[in-house]
């Protein structure tokens, strides 16, 4: 049995747990020295690295907050997390967060130490242990707060769903500014799990990795999903070694799935969290479906209410999904966002969908993304997910956009594989669902706008449209 063995790898560089612990603790205390203690909010931007997951152990060591801010933000974005957020520290590798507040770089060296007396000091856990920010599909993100204790639940949650143990071999290529990054590198560490964490997602290099590496459990979003299943040459890759793929952050695109599985004979667990309930259900390890994100995972309850009544409604009665769990969040910020989070004690997820009477679980849309056609409720989803199954199409994003006649029209933006004309793809709408659900106009772009975590920027397509388009 190997006494102290390689937990984290990146690049060529591996890494032991002591030595983690080590580079914590002299992380630790370089942050102490500059005031950083129980209640301090510090903000963390750096890209996927090993320095990351020290500077996140190293603030949680000190009984500080981790303000996860994305490496791709702007100066704009950032001063606005850290506002919102009142971090009064910072560390990353970010040139931007360094010109706006005095930064402890990752890029400089961290020297091992000793654990220091504030590791010893026992951890309020029901202080704030780290601040993501939501999507902000809709606008500027509020910051989401979780507790020690709401994300030591939500890791055991995703550890019991996803079956890790100390067998596994992961490999992260997500964000770790998303909530769904940092789950899987605290889950996978805690779970005794091996880590190959990238810098940045190639496809290439991933599948390469999955071969050489013997992974056995990847985690992909949808813009993940599709690259693989369009690989030119993926049956070229040996991913024998994979347990299964797990689908996360949207609602699975059965014609992407169902082609990595036929071209490389992995199946997919697909599975449903948000930033605030970062693990709401999960599918089983063996007999998932592509047509549901799971069953609840266990400690958490799920409702299904109507969409205007706010009543709960019966089994297989679409309406929005509503979650109560010890791994909900604390709460936003600014706190202004926090009146109408919540109804009787349960987290409003704001997604549409069905809960049927065995539990199982199917997102249909985002309530405030829905489009209403003469007074009918269009999912987009729902036609997107037509769109996807065209050989045409290599991506897709549907909206709507207001219209004198019919309240609002559906306009489907797709990026093409090959050509074809608009008059096929509505066709193919129509042959599959109601009149009424057919794209009024179709748009080609180059690429669909969507969030690392794979969910579409609709507001950006909108204020696209919105600027050039005059009809």
């Amino acid at each position: 049995m190997v006494a102290d063995p390689v937990v984290l790898v990146f690049d060529d560089r591996e890494y032991t747990r002591s030595e983690i612990d080590l580079l914590t603790n002299g992380l630790a205390a370089v942050l102490s020295a500059r005031g950083v203690g129980p209640g301090t909010r510090v903000a963390l931007m750096s890209s996927n690295r090993p320095e990351f997951v020290v500077a996140v152990m190293a603030i949680w060591q000190l009984g500080a907050s981790a303000v996860l801010i994305s490496p791709a933000w702007k100066s704009a974005e950032v001063r606005h997390a850290l506002s919102v957020s009142g971090a009064l520290a910072a560390v990353g590798d970010s040139p931007v967060l360094s010109n706006l507040m005095p930064m402890v770089s990752l890029d400089d060296p961290i020297v091992p130490c000793a654990a220091p007396d504030s590791a010893r000091r026992p951890i309020d856990q029901d202080a704030d242990a780290v601040l993501v920010f939501s999507s902000g599909t809709t606008g500027m993100p509020k910051a989401v707060r979780h507790s020690h204790r709401s994300f030591a639940v939500a890791v055991d949650h995703w550890r019991v769903a996803l079956g890790l143990g100390p067998s596994d071999r992961i490999q992260v290529v997500t964000p770790p500014s998303h909530i769904l990054g940092l789950l899987n590198i605290v889950t996978a560490m805690r779970a005794g799990a091996w880590i190959r964490l990238e810098a940045r997602f190639d496809l290439d290099r991933m599948l390469r990795r999955i071969e050489e590496d013997r992974i056995t459990v990847e985690m992909a979003v949808a813009p993940i999903a599709l690259a693989i299943a369009s690989h030119p040459r993926l049956e070229s890759f040996d991913l024998s070694s994979l347990r299964y793929i797990m689908w996360g952050a949207t609602p699975v695109t059965r014609s992407v799935a169902d082609t990595v599985t036929r071209r490389t004979g992995v199946g997919w667990v697909p599975a449903y969290g948000a930033s605030e309930v970062p693990v709401i259900a999960c599918n089983p390890i063996d007999g998932a479906r592509l047509d549901s994100v799971g069953k609840a995972v266990p400690g958490v309850e799920i409702r299904v209410v109507d969409l205007d009544g706010r009543t709960p409604v019966d089994p297989g009665v679409p309406g929005e999904i509503q979650v109560r769990s010890p791994s909900v969040m604390t709460g936003y910020l600014p706190e202004e966002a926090n009146a109408t989070a919540f109804e009787d004690g349960w987290y409003r997820t704001g997604d549409v969908g069905v809960l049927d009477a065995d539990g199982w679980i199917r997102i249909t849309d985002r309530s405030k993304e829905m489009i209403k056609v003469r007074g009918f409720q269009v999912a987009p989803a729902e036609v997107e997910s037509v769109l996807h199954g065209h050989p045409a199409i290599a991506d897709c994003a549907v909206f709507g956009v207001p219209d004198d006649i019919d309240g609002e029209r559906i306009v489907a933006a797709v990026a093409l594989a090959e050509p074809v004309t608009d008059d096929d793809l509505i066709a193919a709408v129509v042959t599959e669902l109601a009149s009424y659900k057919r794209p009024r106009e179709i748009r080609v772009v180059d690429e669909i706008p969507r969030l690392p975590s794979g969910k579409v920027l609709r507001r950006v397509l909108k204020e696209s449209y919105g600027c050039t388009a005059d009809h």
